[in-house]
């Protein structure tokens, strides 16, 4: 945790900071730690403990931006560091939009705790976190005569800030995390070996999910065996609720006010637009209780609020942070997201693929990439043949190719399946007309 000592000495550097050429300084104290596990095949494969403690201190002097980060906290070292910091920032380049924002955007304090630390952390027994990740990676070993290799893992972390700026910004943050996961290798055909995971998470150890990990990752490892291509098409296809993000990172990297700002966004222009499916709402809900990344401010202490990001496909807002702001001569929001959320639909993933004539199950991604100016993809994807409603032949080997727009366009449906462990709360998804190709 951030103590009371800590605290003080951050506030001595922003002041000494202050009386030694810098116009306005934003200073983070963090303090972090985390601990990982690792099985193989029954066996300790990789044991990993770190901690951290560090300063942070964002310098703006005679128009000039730069930082400076160190973990040494004696003050006469602390001195030399911050005087030679603002130096060297004086070499560097002027920069007139970077500025503090103006603090009628700070958060103010008084909000409930929003209950993201587990007090239980520092007590739990290192032999209890060993065992679960055993417990995990025996659900896969000697289940099935194809298993090849087991593996599972078991983290944990808790991180703990301190956040000042130097015209009136005062903040703290806490978290932890629990996670456990699972993977499974199995023979398949010839020298094909199919694989597959499955993951808890929970910001509380004592509701992680502990048990079936490993039993859901055999179980989709084995529903791979017999992978094939089939034929290309432009037809629907169902994403589960592990992959669905992965087809809105791009929208989301798309909103941010850097991409904006060197024109790298292919929803640049577009606020206000109904760019999007009726079916496409989106919302940033950031102080929902015991949720991971529930926070009242972002990296610059502004002050964070439900948001609107998507309202029936018309877009409504980007992430805006206050240099980009200054750019792009437009009110800035905040920096990032909190915690985004989708609001549920009316089916299950089974009920998604019952509504299915013929389409695609996509289970996972097999790399590609997104043009992040214009908004066209091509990924390759893994999962399984919908016939009548039905999965039916494993297929792999597949590409879906388009254009981030257009394949939003074509949402048609979302599930009510999101992970609620997770920050990015989305369902499985159904989209029209995509074109599907074989490798």
């Amino acid at each position: 945790m951030i103590t009371d000592k800590q605290k003080q000495l951050a506030q001595w550097a922003m002041e000494y900071a202050l009386k030694n050429g810098c116009r306005a300084a934003r200073l983070s104290l963090y303090n972090n730690s985390n601990t990982s596990f690792e099985i193989r095949d029954m066996k300790m494969d990789k044991l990993q403990q770190a901690s951290e403690n560090g300063l942070s201190i964002q310098l703006f002097v005679d128009g000039r931006f730069g930082t400076v980060s160190t973990n040494r906290f004696v003050k006469e070292e602390l001195e030399r560091f911050i005087r030679n910091g603002i130096e060297s920032t004086r070499y560097l380049a002027e920069d007139k939009a970077r500025r503090l924002p103006d603090e009628s955007f700070y958060y103010k304090g008084g909000g409930p705790d929003l209950q993201l630390y587990d007090e239980m952390f520092p007590s739990l027994p290192p032999d209890d976190k060993v065992a679960l990740a055993m417990r995990v990676c025996d659900e896969i070993m000697d289940r099935d005569k194809r298993v090849v290799s087991a593996g599972s893992s078991y983290s944990d972390g808790e991180s703990f800030g301190y956040l000042i700026a130097s015209n009136g910004f005062e903040g703290e943050a806490c978290s932890s995390c629990f996670s456990l996961s699972g993977e499974a290798s199995i023979k398949g055909e010839g020298e094909a070996r199919p694989g597959a995971y499955w993951y808890e998470s929970s910001l509380y150890f004592d509701t992680l999910e502990k048990d079936g990990i490993g039993r859901k990752a055999l179980e989709r490892a084995l529903q791979k065996l017999g992978q094939q291509k089939t034929t290309s098409a432009k037809m629907p296809v169902v994403v589960d609720v592990m992959n669905a993000s992965r087809l809105l990172s791009p929208v989301i990297n798309a909103l941010y006010g850097s991409s904006i700002q060197q024109k790298d966004s292919f929803l640049m222009n577009k606020k206000g637009q109904k760019i999007f499916s009726d079916k496409m709402t989106l919302i940033d809900e950031p102080h929902l209780m015991k949720s991971s990344g529930a926070r009242y401010f972002d990296n610059e202490g502004v002050a964070t609020k439900k948001i609107n990001v998507f309202d029936a496909g018309i877009l409504k807002s980007y992430y805006i942070d206050t240099c980009n702001a200054n750019k792009l001569n437009v009110p800035q929001t905040i920096s990032s997201p909190s915690i985004l959320t989708m609001p549920p639909g009316s089916k299950n993933l089974n009920e998604l693929i019952h509504s299915v004539d013929k389409g695609i199950l996509i289970t996972g991604f097999n790399g590609g990439n997104c043009n992040s100016t214009t908004g066209d993809f091509s990924y390759g994807i893994e999962g399984f043949l919908i016939e009548n409603g039905k999965t039916t032949q494993p297929v792999s080997e597949m590409n879906i190719t388009g254009n981030m727009i257009e394949l939003w366009q074509n949402l048609i449906e979302t599930g009510n399946d999101a992970r609620l462990s997770s920050n990015w709360r989305i369902p499985s998804l159904l989209f029209d007309r995509v074109d599907l190709s074989g490798m």
